[in-house]
């Protein structure tokens, strides 16, 4: 009883925290190239905001972050899980590409040696070179030994945690008892989420003045399902325990996002940051209560709704308000972006796209970049509105643009462009290495098995994804 009412009032005293306050103004130099900041949401299924199409959920500030800016409907990860798409994003190459293709599992069960080659630099690393201060608070999960953990990576401020996932709130879990500091142990926060959107908060304050680079990647709204009163108690009405936590850890969420927002433009940066707002991964339906409507399948899956992922790029005065983008792009296409907006020279060697001009210039339409997946038995390719797949030995081809939902398999109404499209990624698939670790699930299910899971949900029969995907290992 006594912890839930301290719960409860720290929980409002932070929500009244998040109260617009004056900040003094920034000491800038005129000709200071722009903050970066890059928020990222753990398996926040495609349409589980408001402007994505939700009903039940409640996302005012990240709904208003898309109001202000451009959002990208056609936008992907690089991975349908969560650490092979961060080591994307924080290196703008394909995570393949170096041999970063599964999850890692906890840190003991881990290979030592698993993390970001040492000799590719992450956009953190580059982004100091030019003179940027470099913050990152969250989670981490590309990395365990010292020389790949975040201030080894190039970040000056850090705090979070390395691993996969963390509870919300203390618990006696080990996990759950520590958070990190730089490379110091403090005690659990009383709320993740909340203590989040606090450090990014100060980590802007502290920063006004000289260009920043903040990469806030969040646990929420990952498992496992736990909130705190004042989130809870907005769902009272909501009859299904599950469904309300989620719903309260999306609205914790939401909260943090308008608060990291309201940071900047307080601030009197708005003009002056580039924000990018995106998810490491489509949502685990079955396990939270995510959505990824109207896409088909979840997390761990290449079909749309596990590596489609809601996104919104706002830089005022910069990029249109407003605007909706069907222009593909993918997570490792940020550090492109950033690098452009910071003055680093282009590396050819990187997978990149700059897609800021197209935004500027509001080239709003289908475009014809393709893109290549590979998970394992898993392999996808996407150019213009077709969307080639195959799991295993079966393979289908979509129409996204009258289909985006991929119920119809027309590889057979189509052969030329299933043919060309899977040439396309045996080329690429033919340069990459093999995965350097195993996948954390590989005793899981056979590639029938997998198979036969995508093609239920394709013709809309029941499932069950949870054996085959996880097998009791770590999600």
């Amino acid at each position: 009883m006594i912890r839930t009412a301290r719960l409860r009032l720290l929980g409002a005293s932070l929500l009244a925290a998040s109260a617009v306050t004056p900040v003094a103004a920034s000491a800038r130099p005129a000709a200071a190239p722009p903050n970066i900041i890059v928020i990222l949401a753990d398996d926040l299924g495609y349409g589980d905001l408001g402007v994505q199409g939700g009903k039940d959920v409640r996302t005012p500030r990240i709904d208003g972050l898309a109001r202000q800016g451009v959002r990208m409907t056609q936008f992907y990860s690089s991975a349908p899980v969560c650490g092979p798409s961060r080591a994307a994003l924080m290196t703008g190459r394909q995570q393949n590409r170096f041999g970063f293709e599964n999850n890692m599992g906890a840190e003991q069960r881990t290979d030592p040696t698993a993390g970001l080659p040492r000799d590719l630099p992450t956009i953190a690393e580059r982004l100091r070179e030019r003179g940027y201060a470099t913050g990152m608070i969250g989670k981490w999960h590309i990395g365990f030994t010292a020389p790949n953990t975040p201030v080894a990576r190039g970040f000056d401020y850090f705090y979070g945690f390395l691993d996969g996932a963390i509870g919300y709130i203390p618990t006696d879990t080990p996990a759950d008892r520590f958070m990190l500091r730089g490379t110091q142990t403090v005690p659990h926060p009383a709320h993740t989420t909340d203590t989040f959107a606090d450090e990014a908060v100060g980590f802007v304050r502290q920063n006004r003045d000289k260009p920043f680079f903040l990469y806030v990647p969040f646990n929420a709204v990952h498992a496992p399902l736990q909130s705190i009163t004042p989130y809870l108690d907005q769902f009272r009405h909501v009859s299904d325990p599950k469904r309300r936590t989620y719903l309260a850890m999306l609205s914790a969420f939401d909260s943090a996002v308008g608060r990291i927002v309201d940071a900047v433009d307080q601030a009197g940066l708005g003009r002056d940051t580039l924000i990018v707002f995106t998810s490491d991964n489509g949502g685990p339906t079955w396990q939270t209560t995510s959505s990824n409507g109207p896409l088909n399948g979840v997390k761990a899956l290449l079909l749309e709704g596990g590596i489609r992922v809601p996104t919104i790029v706002r830089w005022t005065g910069q990029l249109p308000a407003g605007q909706v983008s069907r222009r593909v792009g993918v997570g490792h296409d940020i550090p492109c972006m950033a690098m452009a907006v910071a003055g680093v020279p282009a590396d050819p060697t990187l997978d990149c796209v700059n897609l800021l001009p197209d935004l500027k210039a509001r080239r709003t339409g289908f475009s014809d970049r393709p893109l290549y997946w590979r998970s394992n038995i898993q392999g996808a390719a996407r150019q213009g509105q077709w969307k080639w797949l195959r799991v295993a030995n079966q393979s289908y081809l979509f129409n996204l643009a009258t289909d985006p939902g991929e119920r119809r398999n027309l590889a057979g109404r189509n052969p030329q462009v299933a043919q060309r499209l899977q040439q396309q990624w045996e080329a690429w698939n033919a340069t990459l290495p093999a995965p350097r670790w195993a996948p954390l699930n590989r005793s899981a299910g056979s590639a029938e098995a997998l198979r036969d899971l995508v093609d239920n949900y394709v013709h809309g029969r029941p499932v069950n994804p949870r054996p085959l995907l996880y097998g009791g290992g770590p999600e």
